[in-house]
């Protein structure tokens, strides 16, 4: 009965709306009207600029922290490793529900990239660090937020079946579900991609004003 009560309490974590909050406090605006309709980090970096994505991004991975850290609150999972990640994976993954189907925010959220990476963080930090890694590292080269998070999902279970070969069998079907989950939210952004239509977001601009600056100069 605790478990289940603290699994509510992870999915009404999760519904909190960050990006509908930011949008309507500063701008006085729902995000879910403008860009690609989604409640997240992406588009509010599409929509706002880098700053309020940021703070989207950072609130949203808070979200999963937080959701995964309660299971502290029961003394029994201190002791047990097996059955304390599980549960923290459900916690986990009851965040990103929230955040994918809010109650707070008429059960139209986003696509829960960044609640995701705050859970992979509170579980296995190391691999979570990775996984930001890549996404920033894309992100600087492309500035394709969606192609960064698409990446770093995949390299989830590449670090968890491959790089670190965790033997947790939940571990690693869950890293190979959220890979396949990211990949199944994005197939609209995977075809911008393709097509060449993809937005990218406004960070870095200094940087492709000089390279356009060179290329003029040659």
């Amino acid at each position: 009965m605790k478990e289940l009560l603290l699994i509510l309490t992870a999915y009404l974590i999760g519904s909190i709306p960050s990006a509908y909050i930011i949008s309507k406090k500063f701008f006085g605006i729902d995000i879910r009207d403008y860009g690609s309709g989604n409640m997240g980090a992406t588009n509010t970096f599409r929509v706002l600029g880098s700053k309020y994505g940021t703070i989207v991004m950072i609130m949203d991975m808070l979200k999963g922290v937080a959701a995964v850290s309660l299971y502290n609150f029961l003394p029994y999972y201190f002791h047990n490793e097996l059955e304390r990640t599980n549960f923290m994976i459900g916690l986990g993954l009851a965040a990103v529900i929230g955040h994918i189907f809010p109650i707070f925010a008429g059960f139209r959220g986003g696509k829960g990239v960044a609640t995701l990476f705050g859970m992979l963080l509170a579980v296995q930090p190391v691999i979570a660090v990775c996984c930001i890694g890549v996404f920033l590292l894309v992100l600087y080269l492309t500035r394709y937020v969606s192609l960064s998070s698409i990446l770093a999902a995949i390299s989830l279970p590449v670090s968890v079946l491959w790089i670190w070969n965790e033997h947790e069998i939940m571990y690693r079907i869950f890293a190979l579900l959220v890979a396949g989950m990211v990949l199944l939210t994005h197939q609209k952004n995977i075809g911008r991609i393709l097509r060449g239509m993809e937005s990218r977001v406004p960070i870095l601009k200094h940087r492709d004003r000089k390279k356009s600056r060179r290329r003029n100069e040659l």
